[in-house]
């Protein structure tokens, strides 16, 4: 199975953990929007987007990727996030993004998510919320989640 791990990772290098995990387990490469061409991820069998969460919606740069990738006949993806808090009801972040790679024609078969650092602005006084993480557990989290869709292929 070829792989690739597509990362927008700005803050404090919580997501860029995550990306390195499951780019261990997947044996893909982990690259930033500017670092791949998109006609790359036409080689790939699966392809992982991820980034920590920003105003409740993945890094405005990573959207933008997406959005500008052609529609063709892809293979698998899925996606991956950090964030202080988890998914709301109300306004899931998880949703569009696979809704954006729906429509460039990939088939959307997982999603991990797990608290990490954050010093949005509410949070910057007191150093942040969610220190520490991701931690070791997460980091399990996120290779049991690799294993299971590399079991998939």
């Amino acid at each position: 199975m070829k792989a690739m791990i597509v990362c927008v990772s700005v803050s404090h290098g919580n997501t860029q953990k995550v990306a390195d995990v499951l780019g261990h387990v997947l044996e893909a490469p982990v690259v930033t929007p500017e670092q791949v061409d998109p006609a790359e991820l036409s080689a790939c069998d699966l392809v992982g987007f991820g980034s920590g969460i920003f105003s409740m919606s993945f890094h405005p740069g990573l959207r933008r990727f997406v959005r500008a990738l052609p529609r063709e006949q892809r293979r698998k993806a899925f996606v991956f996030a950090t964030s202080g808090f988890p998914e709301p009801p109300f306004r899931p972040y998880t949703r569009p993004l696979t809704g954006l790679l729906e429509q460039k024609g990939f088939e959307v078969v997982g999603s991990f998510s797990c608290r990490a650092l954050d010093t949005w602005l509410p949070f910057k006084p007191v150093g942040g919320v969610r220190k520490g993480r991701p931690d070791a557990a997460d980091l399990v989290a996120a290779r049991t989640f690799a294993e299971g869709l590399r079991a998939q292929e």
